[in-house]
């Protein structure tokens, strides 16, 4: 897969309340980091096997719908495996049917057509306050 249909599958995946990943778009050392996570989350985690429990733990204690993926756009880099993609995630509570979103920015690398890395940068703070509000 090329790093745009990676990123497509993750949209998918976001609006179907599935977790992030499957275990056939990862390589085996996969990276996925989120250097700016909310205190107490991992920043960085490694391999494939990890990663993925990590994305369905998430998943299933993270209490919002995500209801659309909007304003994304791809940027190309001078490495065809690499991609950076600004997007919008809009979700409802699960709990309050609060709806509220927040923006983010990616690194995607792959190679081999698997996901090696992926960097996201949160805005944790309007998370936070989605989570909270109600």
């Amino acid at each position: 897969m090329t790093p745009q249909q990676i990123f497509a599958r993750m949209q998918e995946r976001w609006l179907a309340g599935e977790p992030t990943y499957d275990g056939d778009m990862l390589a085996e050392g996969v990276v996925v980091e989120t250097p700016f996570a909310a205190p107490g989350r991992a920043t960085r985690t490694e391999g494939r096997e990890r990663v993925l429990e990590q994305t369905r733990v998430g998943r299933a204690g993270f209490p919002v719908r995500f209801d659309d993926c909007r304003n994304v756009v791809v940027h190309e880099t001078a490495d065809p495996d690499v991609i950076i993609v600004e997007y919008e995630l809009a979700g409802t509570h699960l709990g309050t049917g609060v709806r509220a979103s927040a923006p983010f920015i990616g690194v995607l690398r792959t190679r081999d057509g698997l996901l090696v890395g992926w960097r996201e940068y949160q805005h944790t703070m309007a998370i936070a306050a989605a989570l909270t509000s109600g």
